[in-house]
């Protein structure tokens, strides 16, 4: 089993920056791919940022120039960077991490953060 456990998120007004952070632990053989979604009240999840073990990374347009997403592999943790917030990138964001065991690859989530962007 891997756990993923989120932290960073809170109240921001629109213009200024939050920085999440998403740090594996348990049973882990190799991490491929890590990266957020988010999901905003009453709208679907949607994939805002995904880096692979590589460090190639790739955005959503709505945050392209915005948000940064990177990773420390020695301590398998994802980042989220997000400058220039606006009202509508409130919502729940979520890290994933695809975890490559054996015979499978399987994804996992964290539990979610509240990103609230006041106007």
């Amino acid at each position: 089993q891997v756990q993923l456990v989120e932290s960073g998120g809170g109240l921001v007004q629109a213009g200024g920056s939050l920085r999440l952070s998403c740090a594996a632990s348990g049973n882990i053989v190799r991490i491929n791919d890590m990266g957020w979604y988010r999901q905003a009240p009453g709208k679907q999840r949607e994939v805002v940022a995904g880096i692979t073990s590589g460090g190639s990374t790739n955005y959503a347009d709505s945050v392209k120039g915005r948000f940064t997403i990177s990773r420390d592999n020695a301590k398998n943790t994802v980042y989220l960077q997000m400058n220039s917030l606006k009202p509508e990138d409130t919502a729940v964001y979520y890290c994933y991490a695809h975890h490559a065991a054996m015979y499978e690859v399987r994804a996992y989530w964290g539990q979610g953060t509240q990103v609230t962007v006041s106007s």
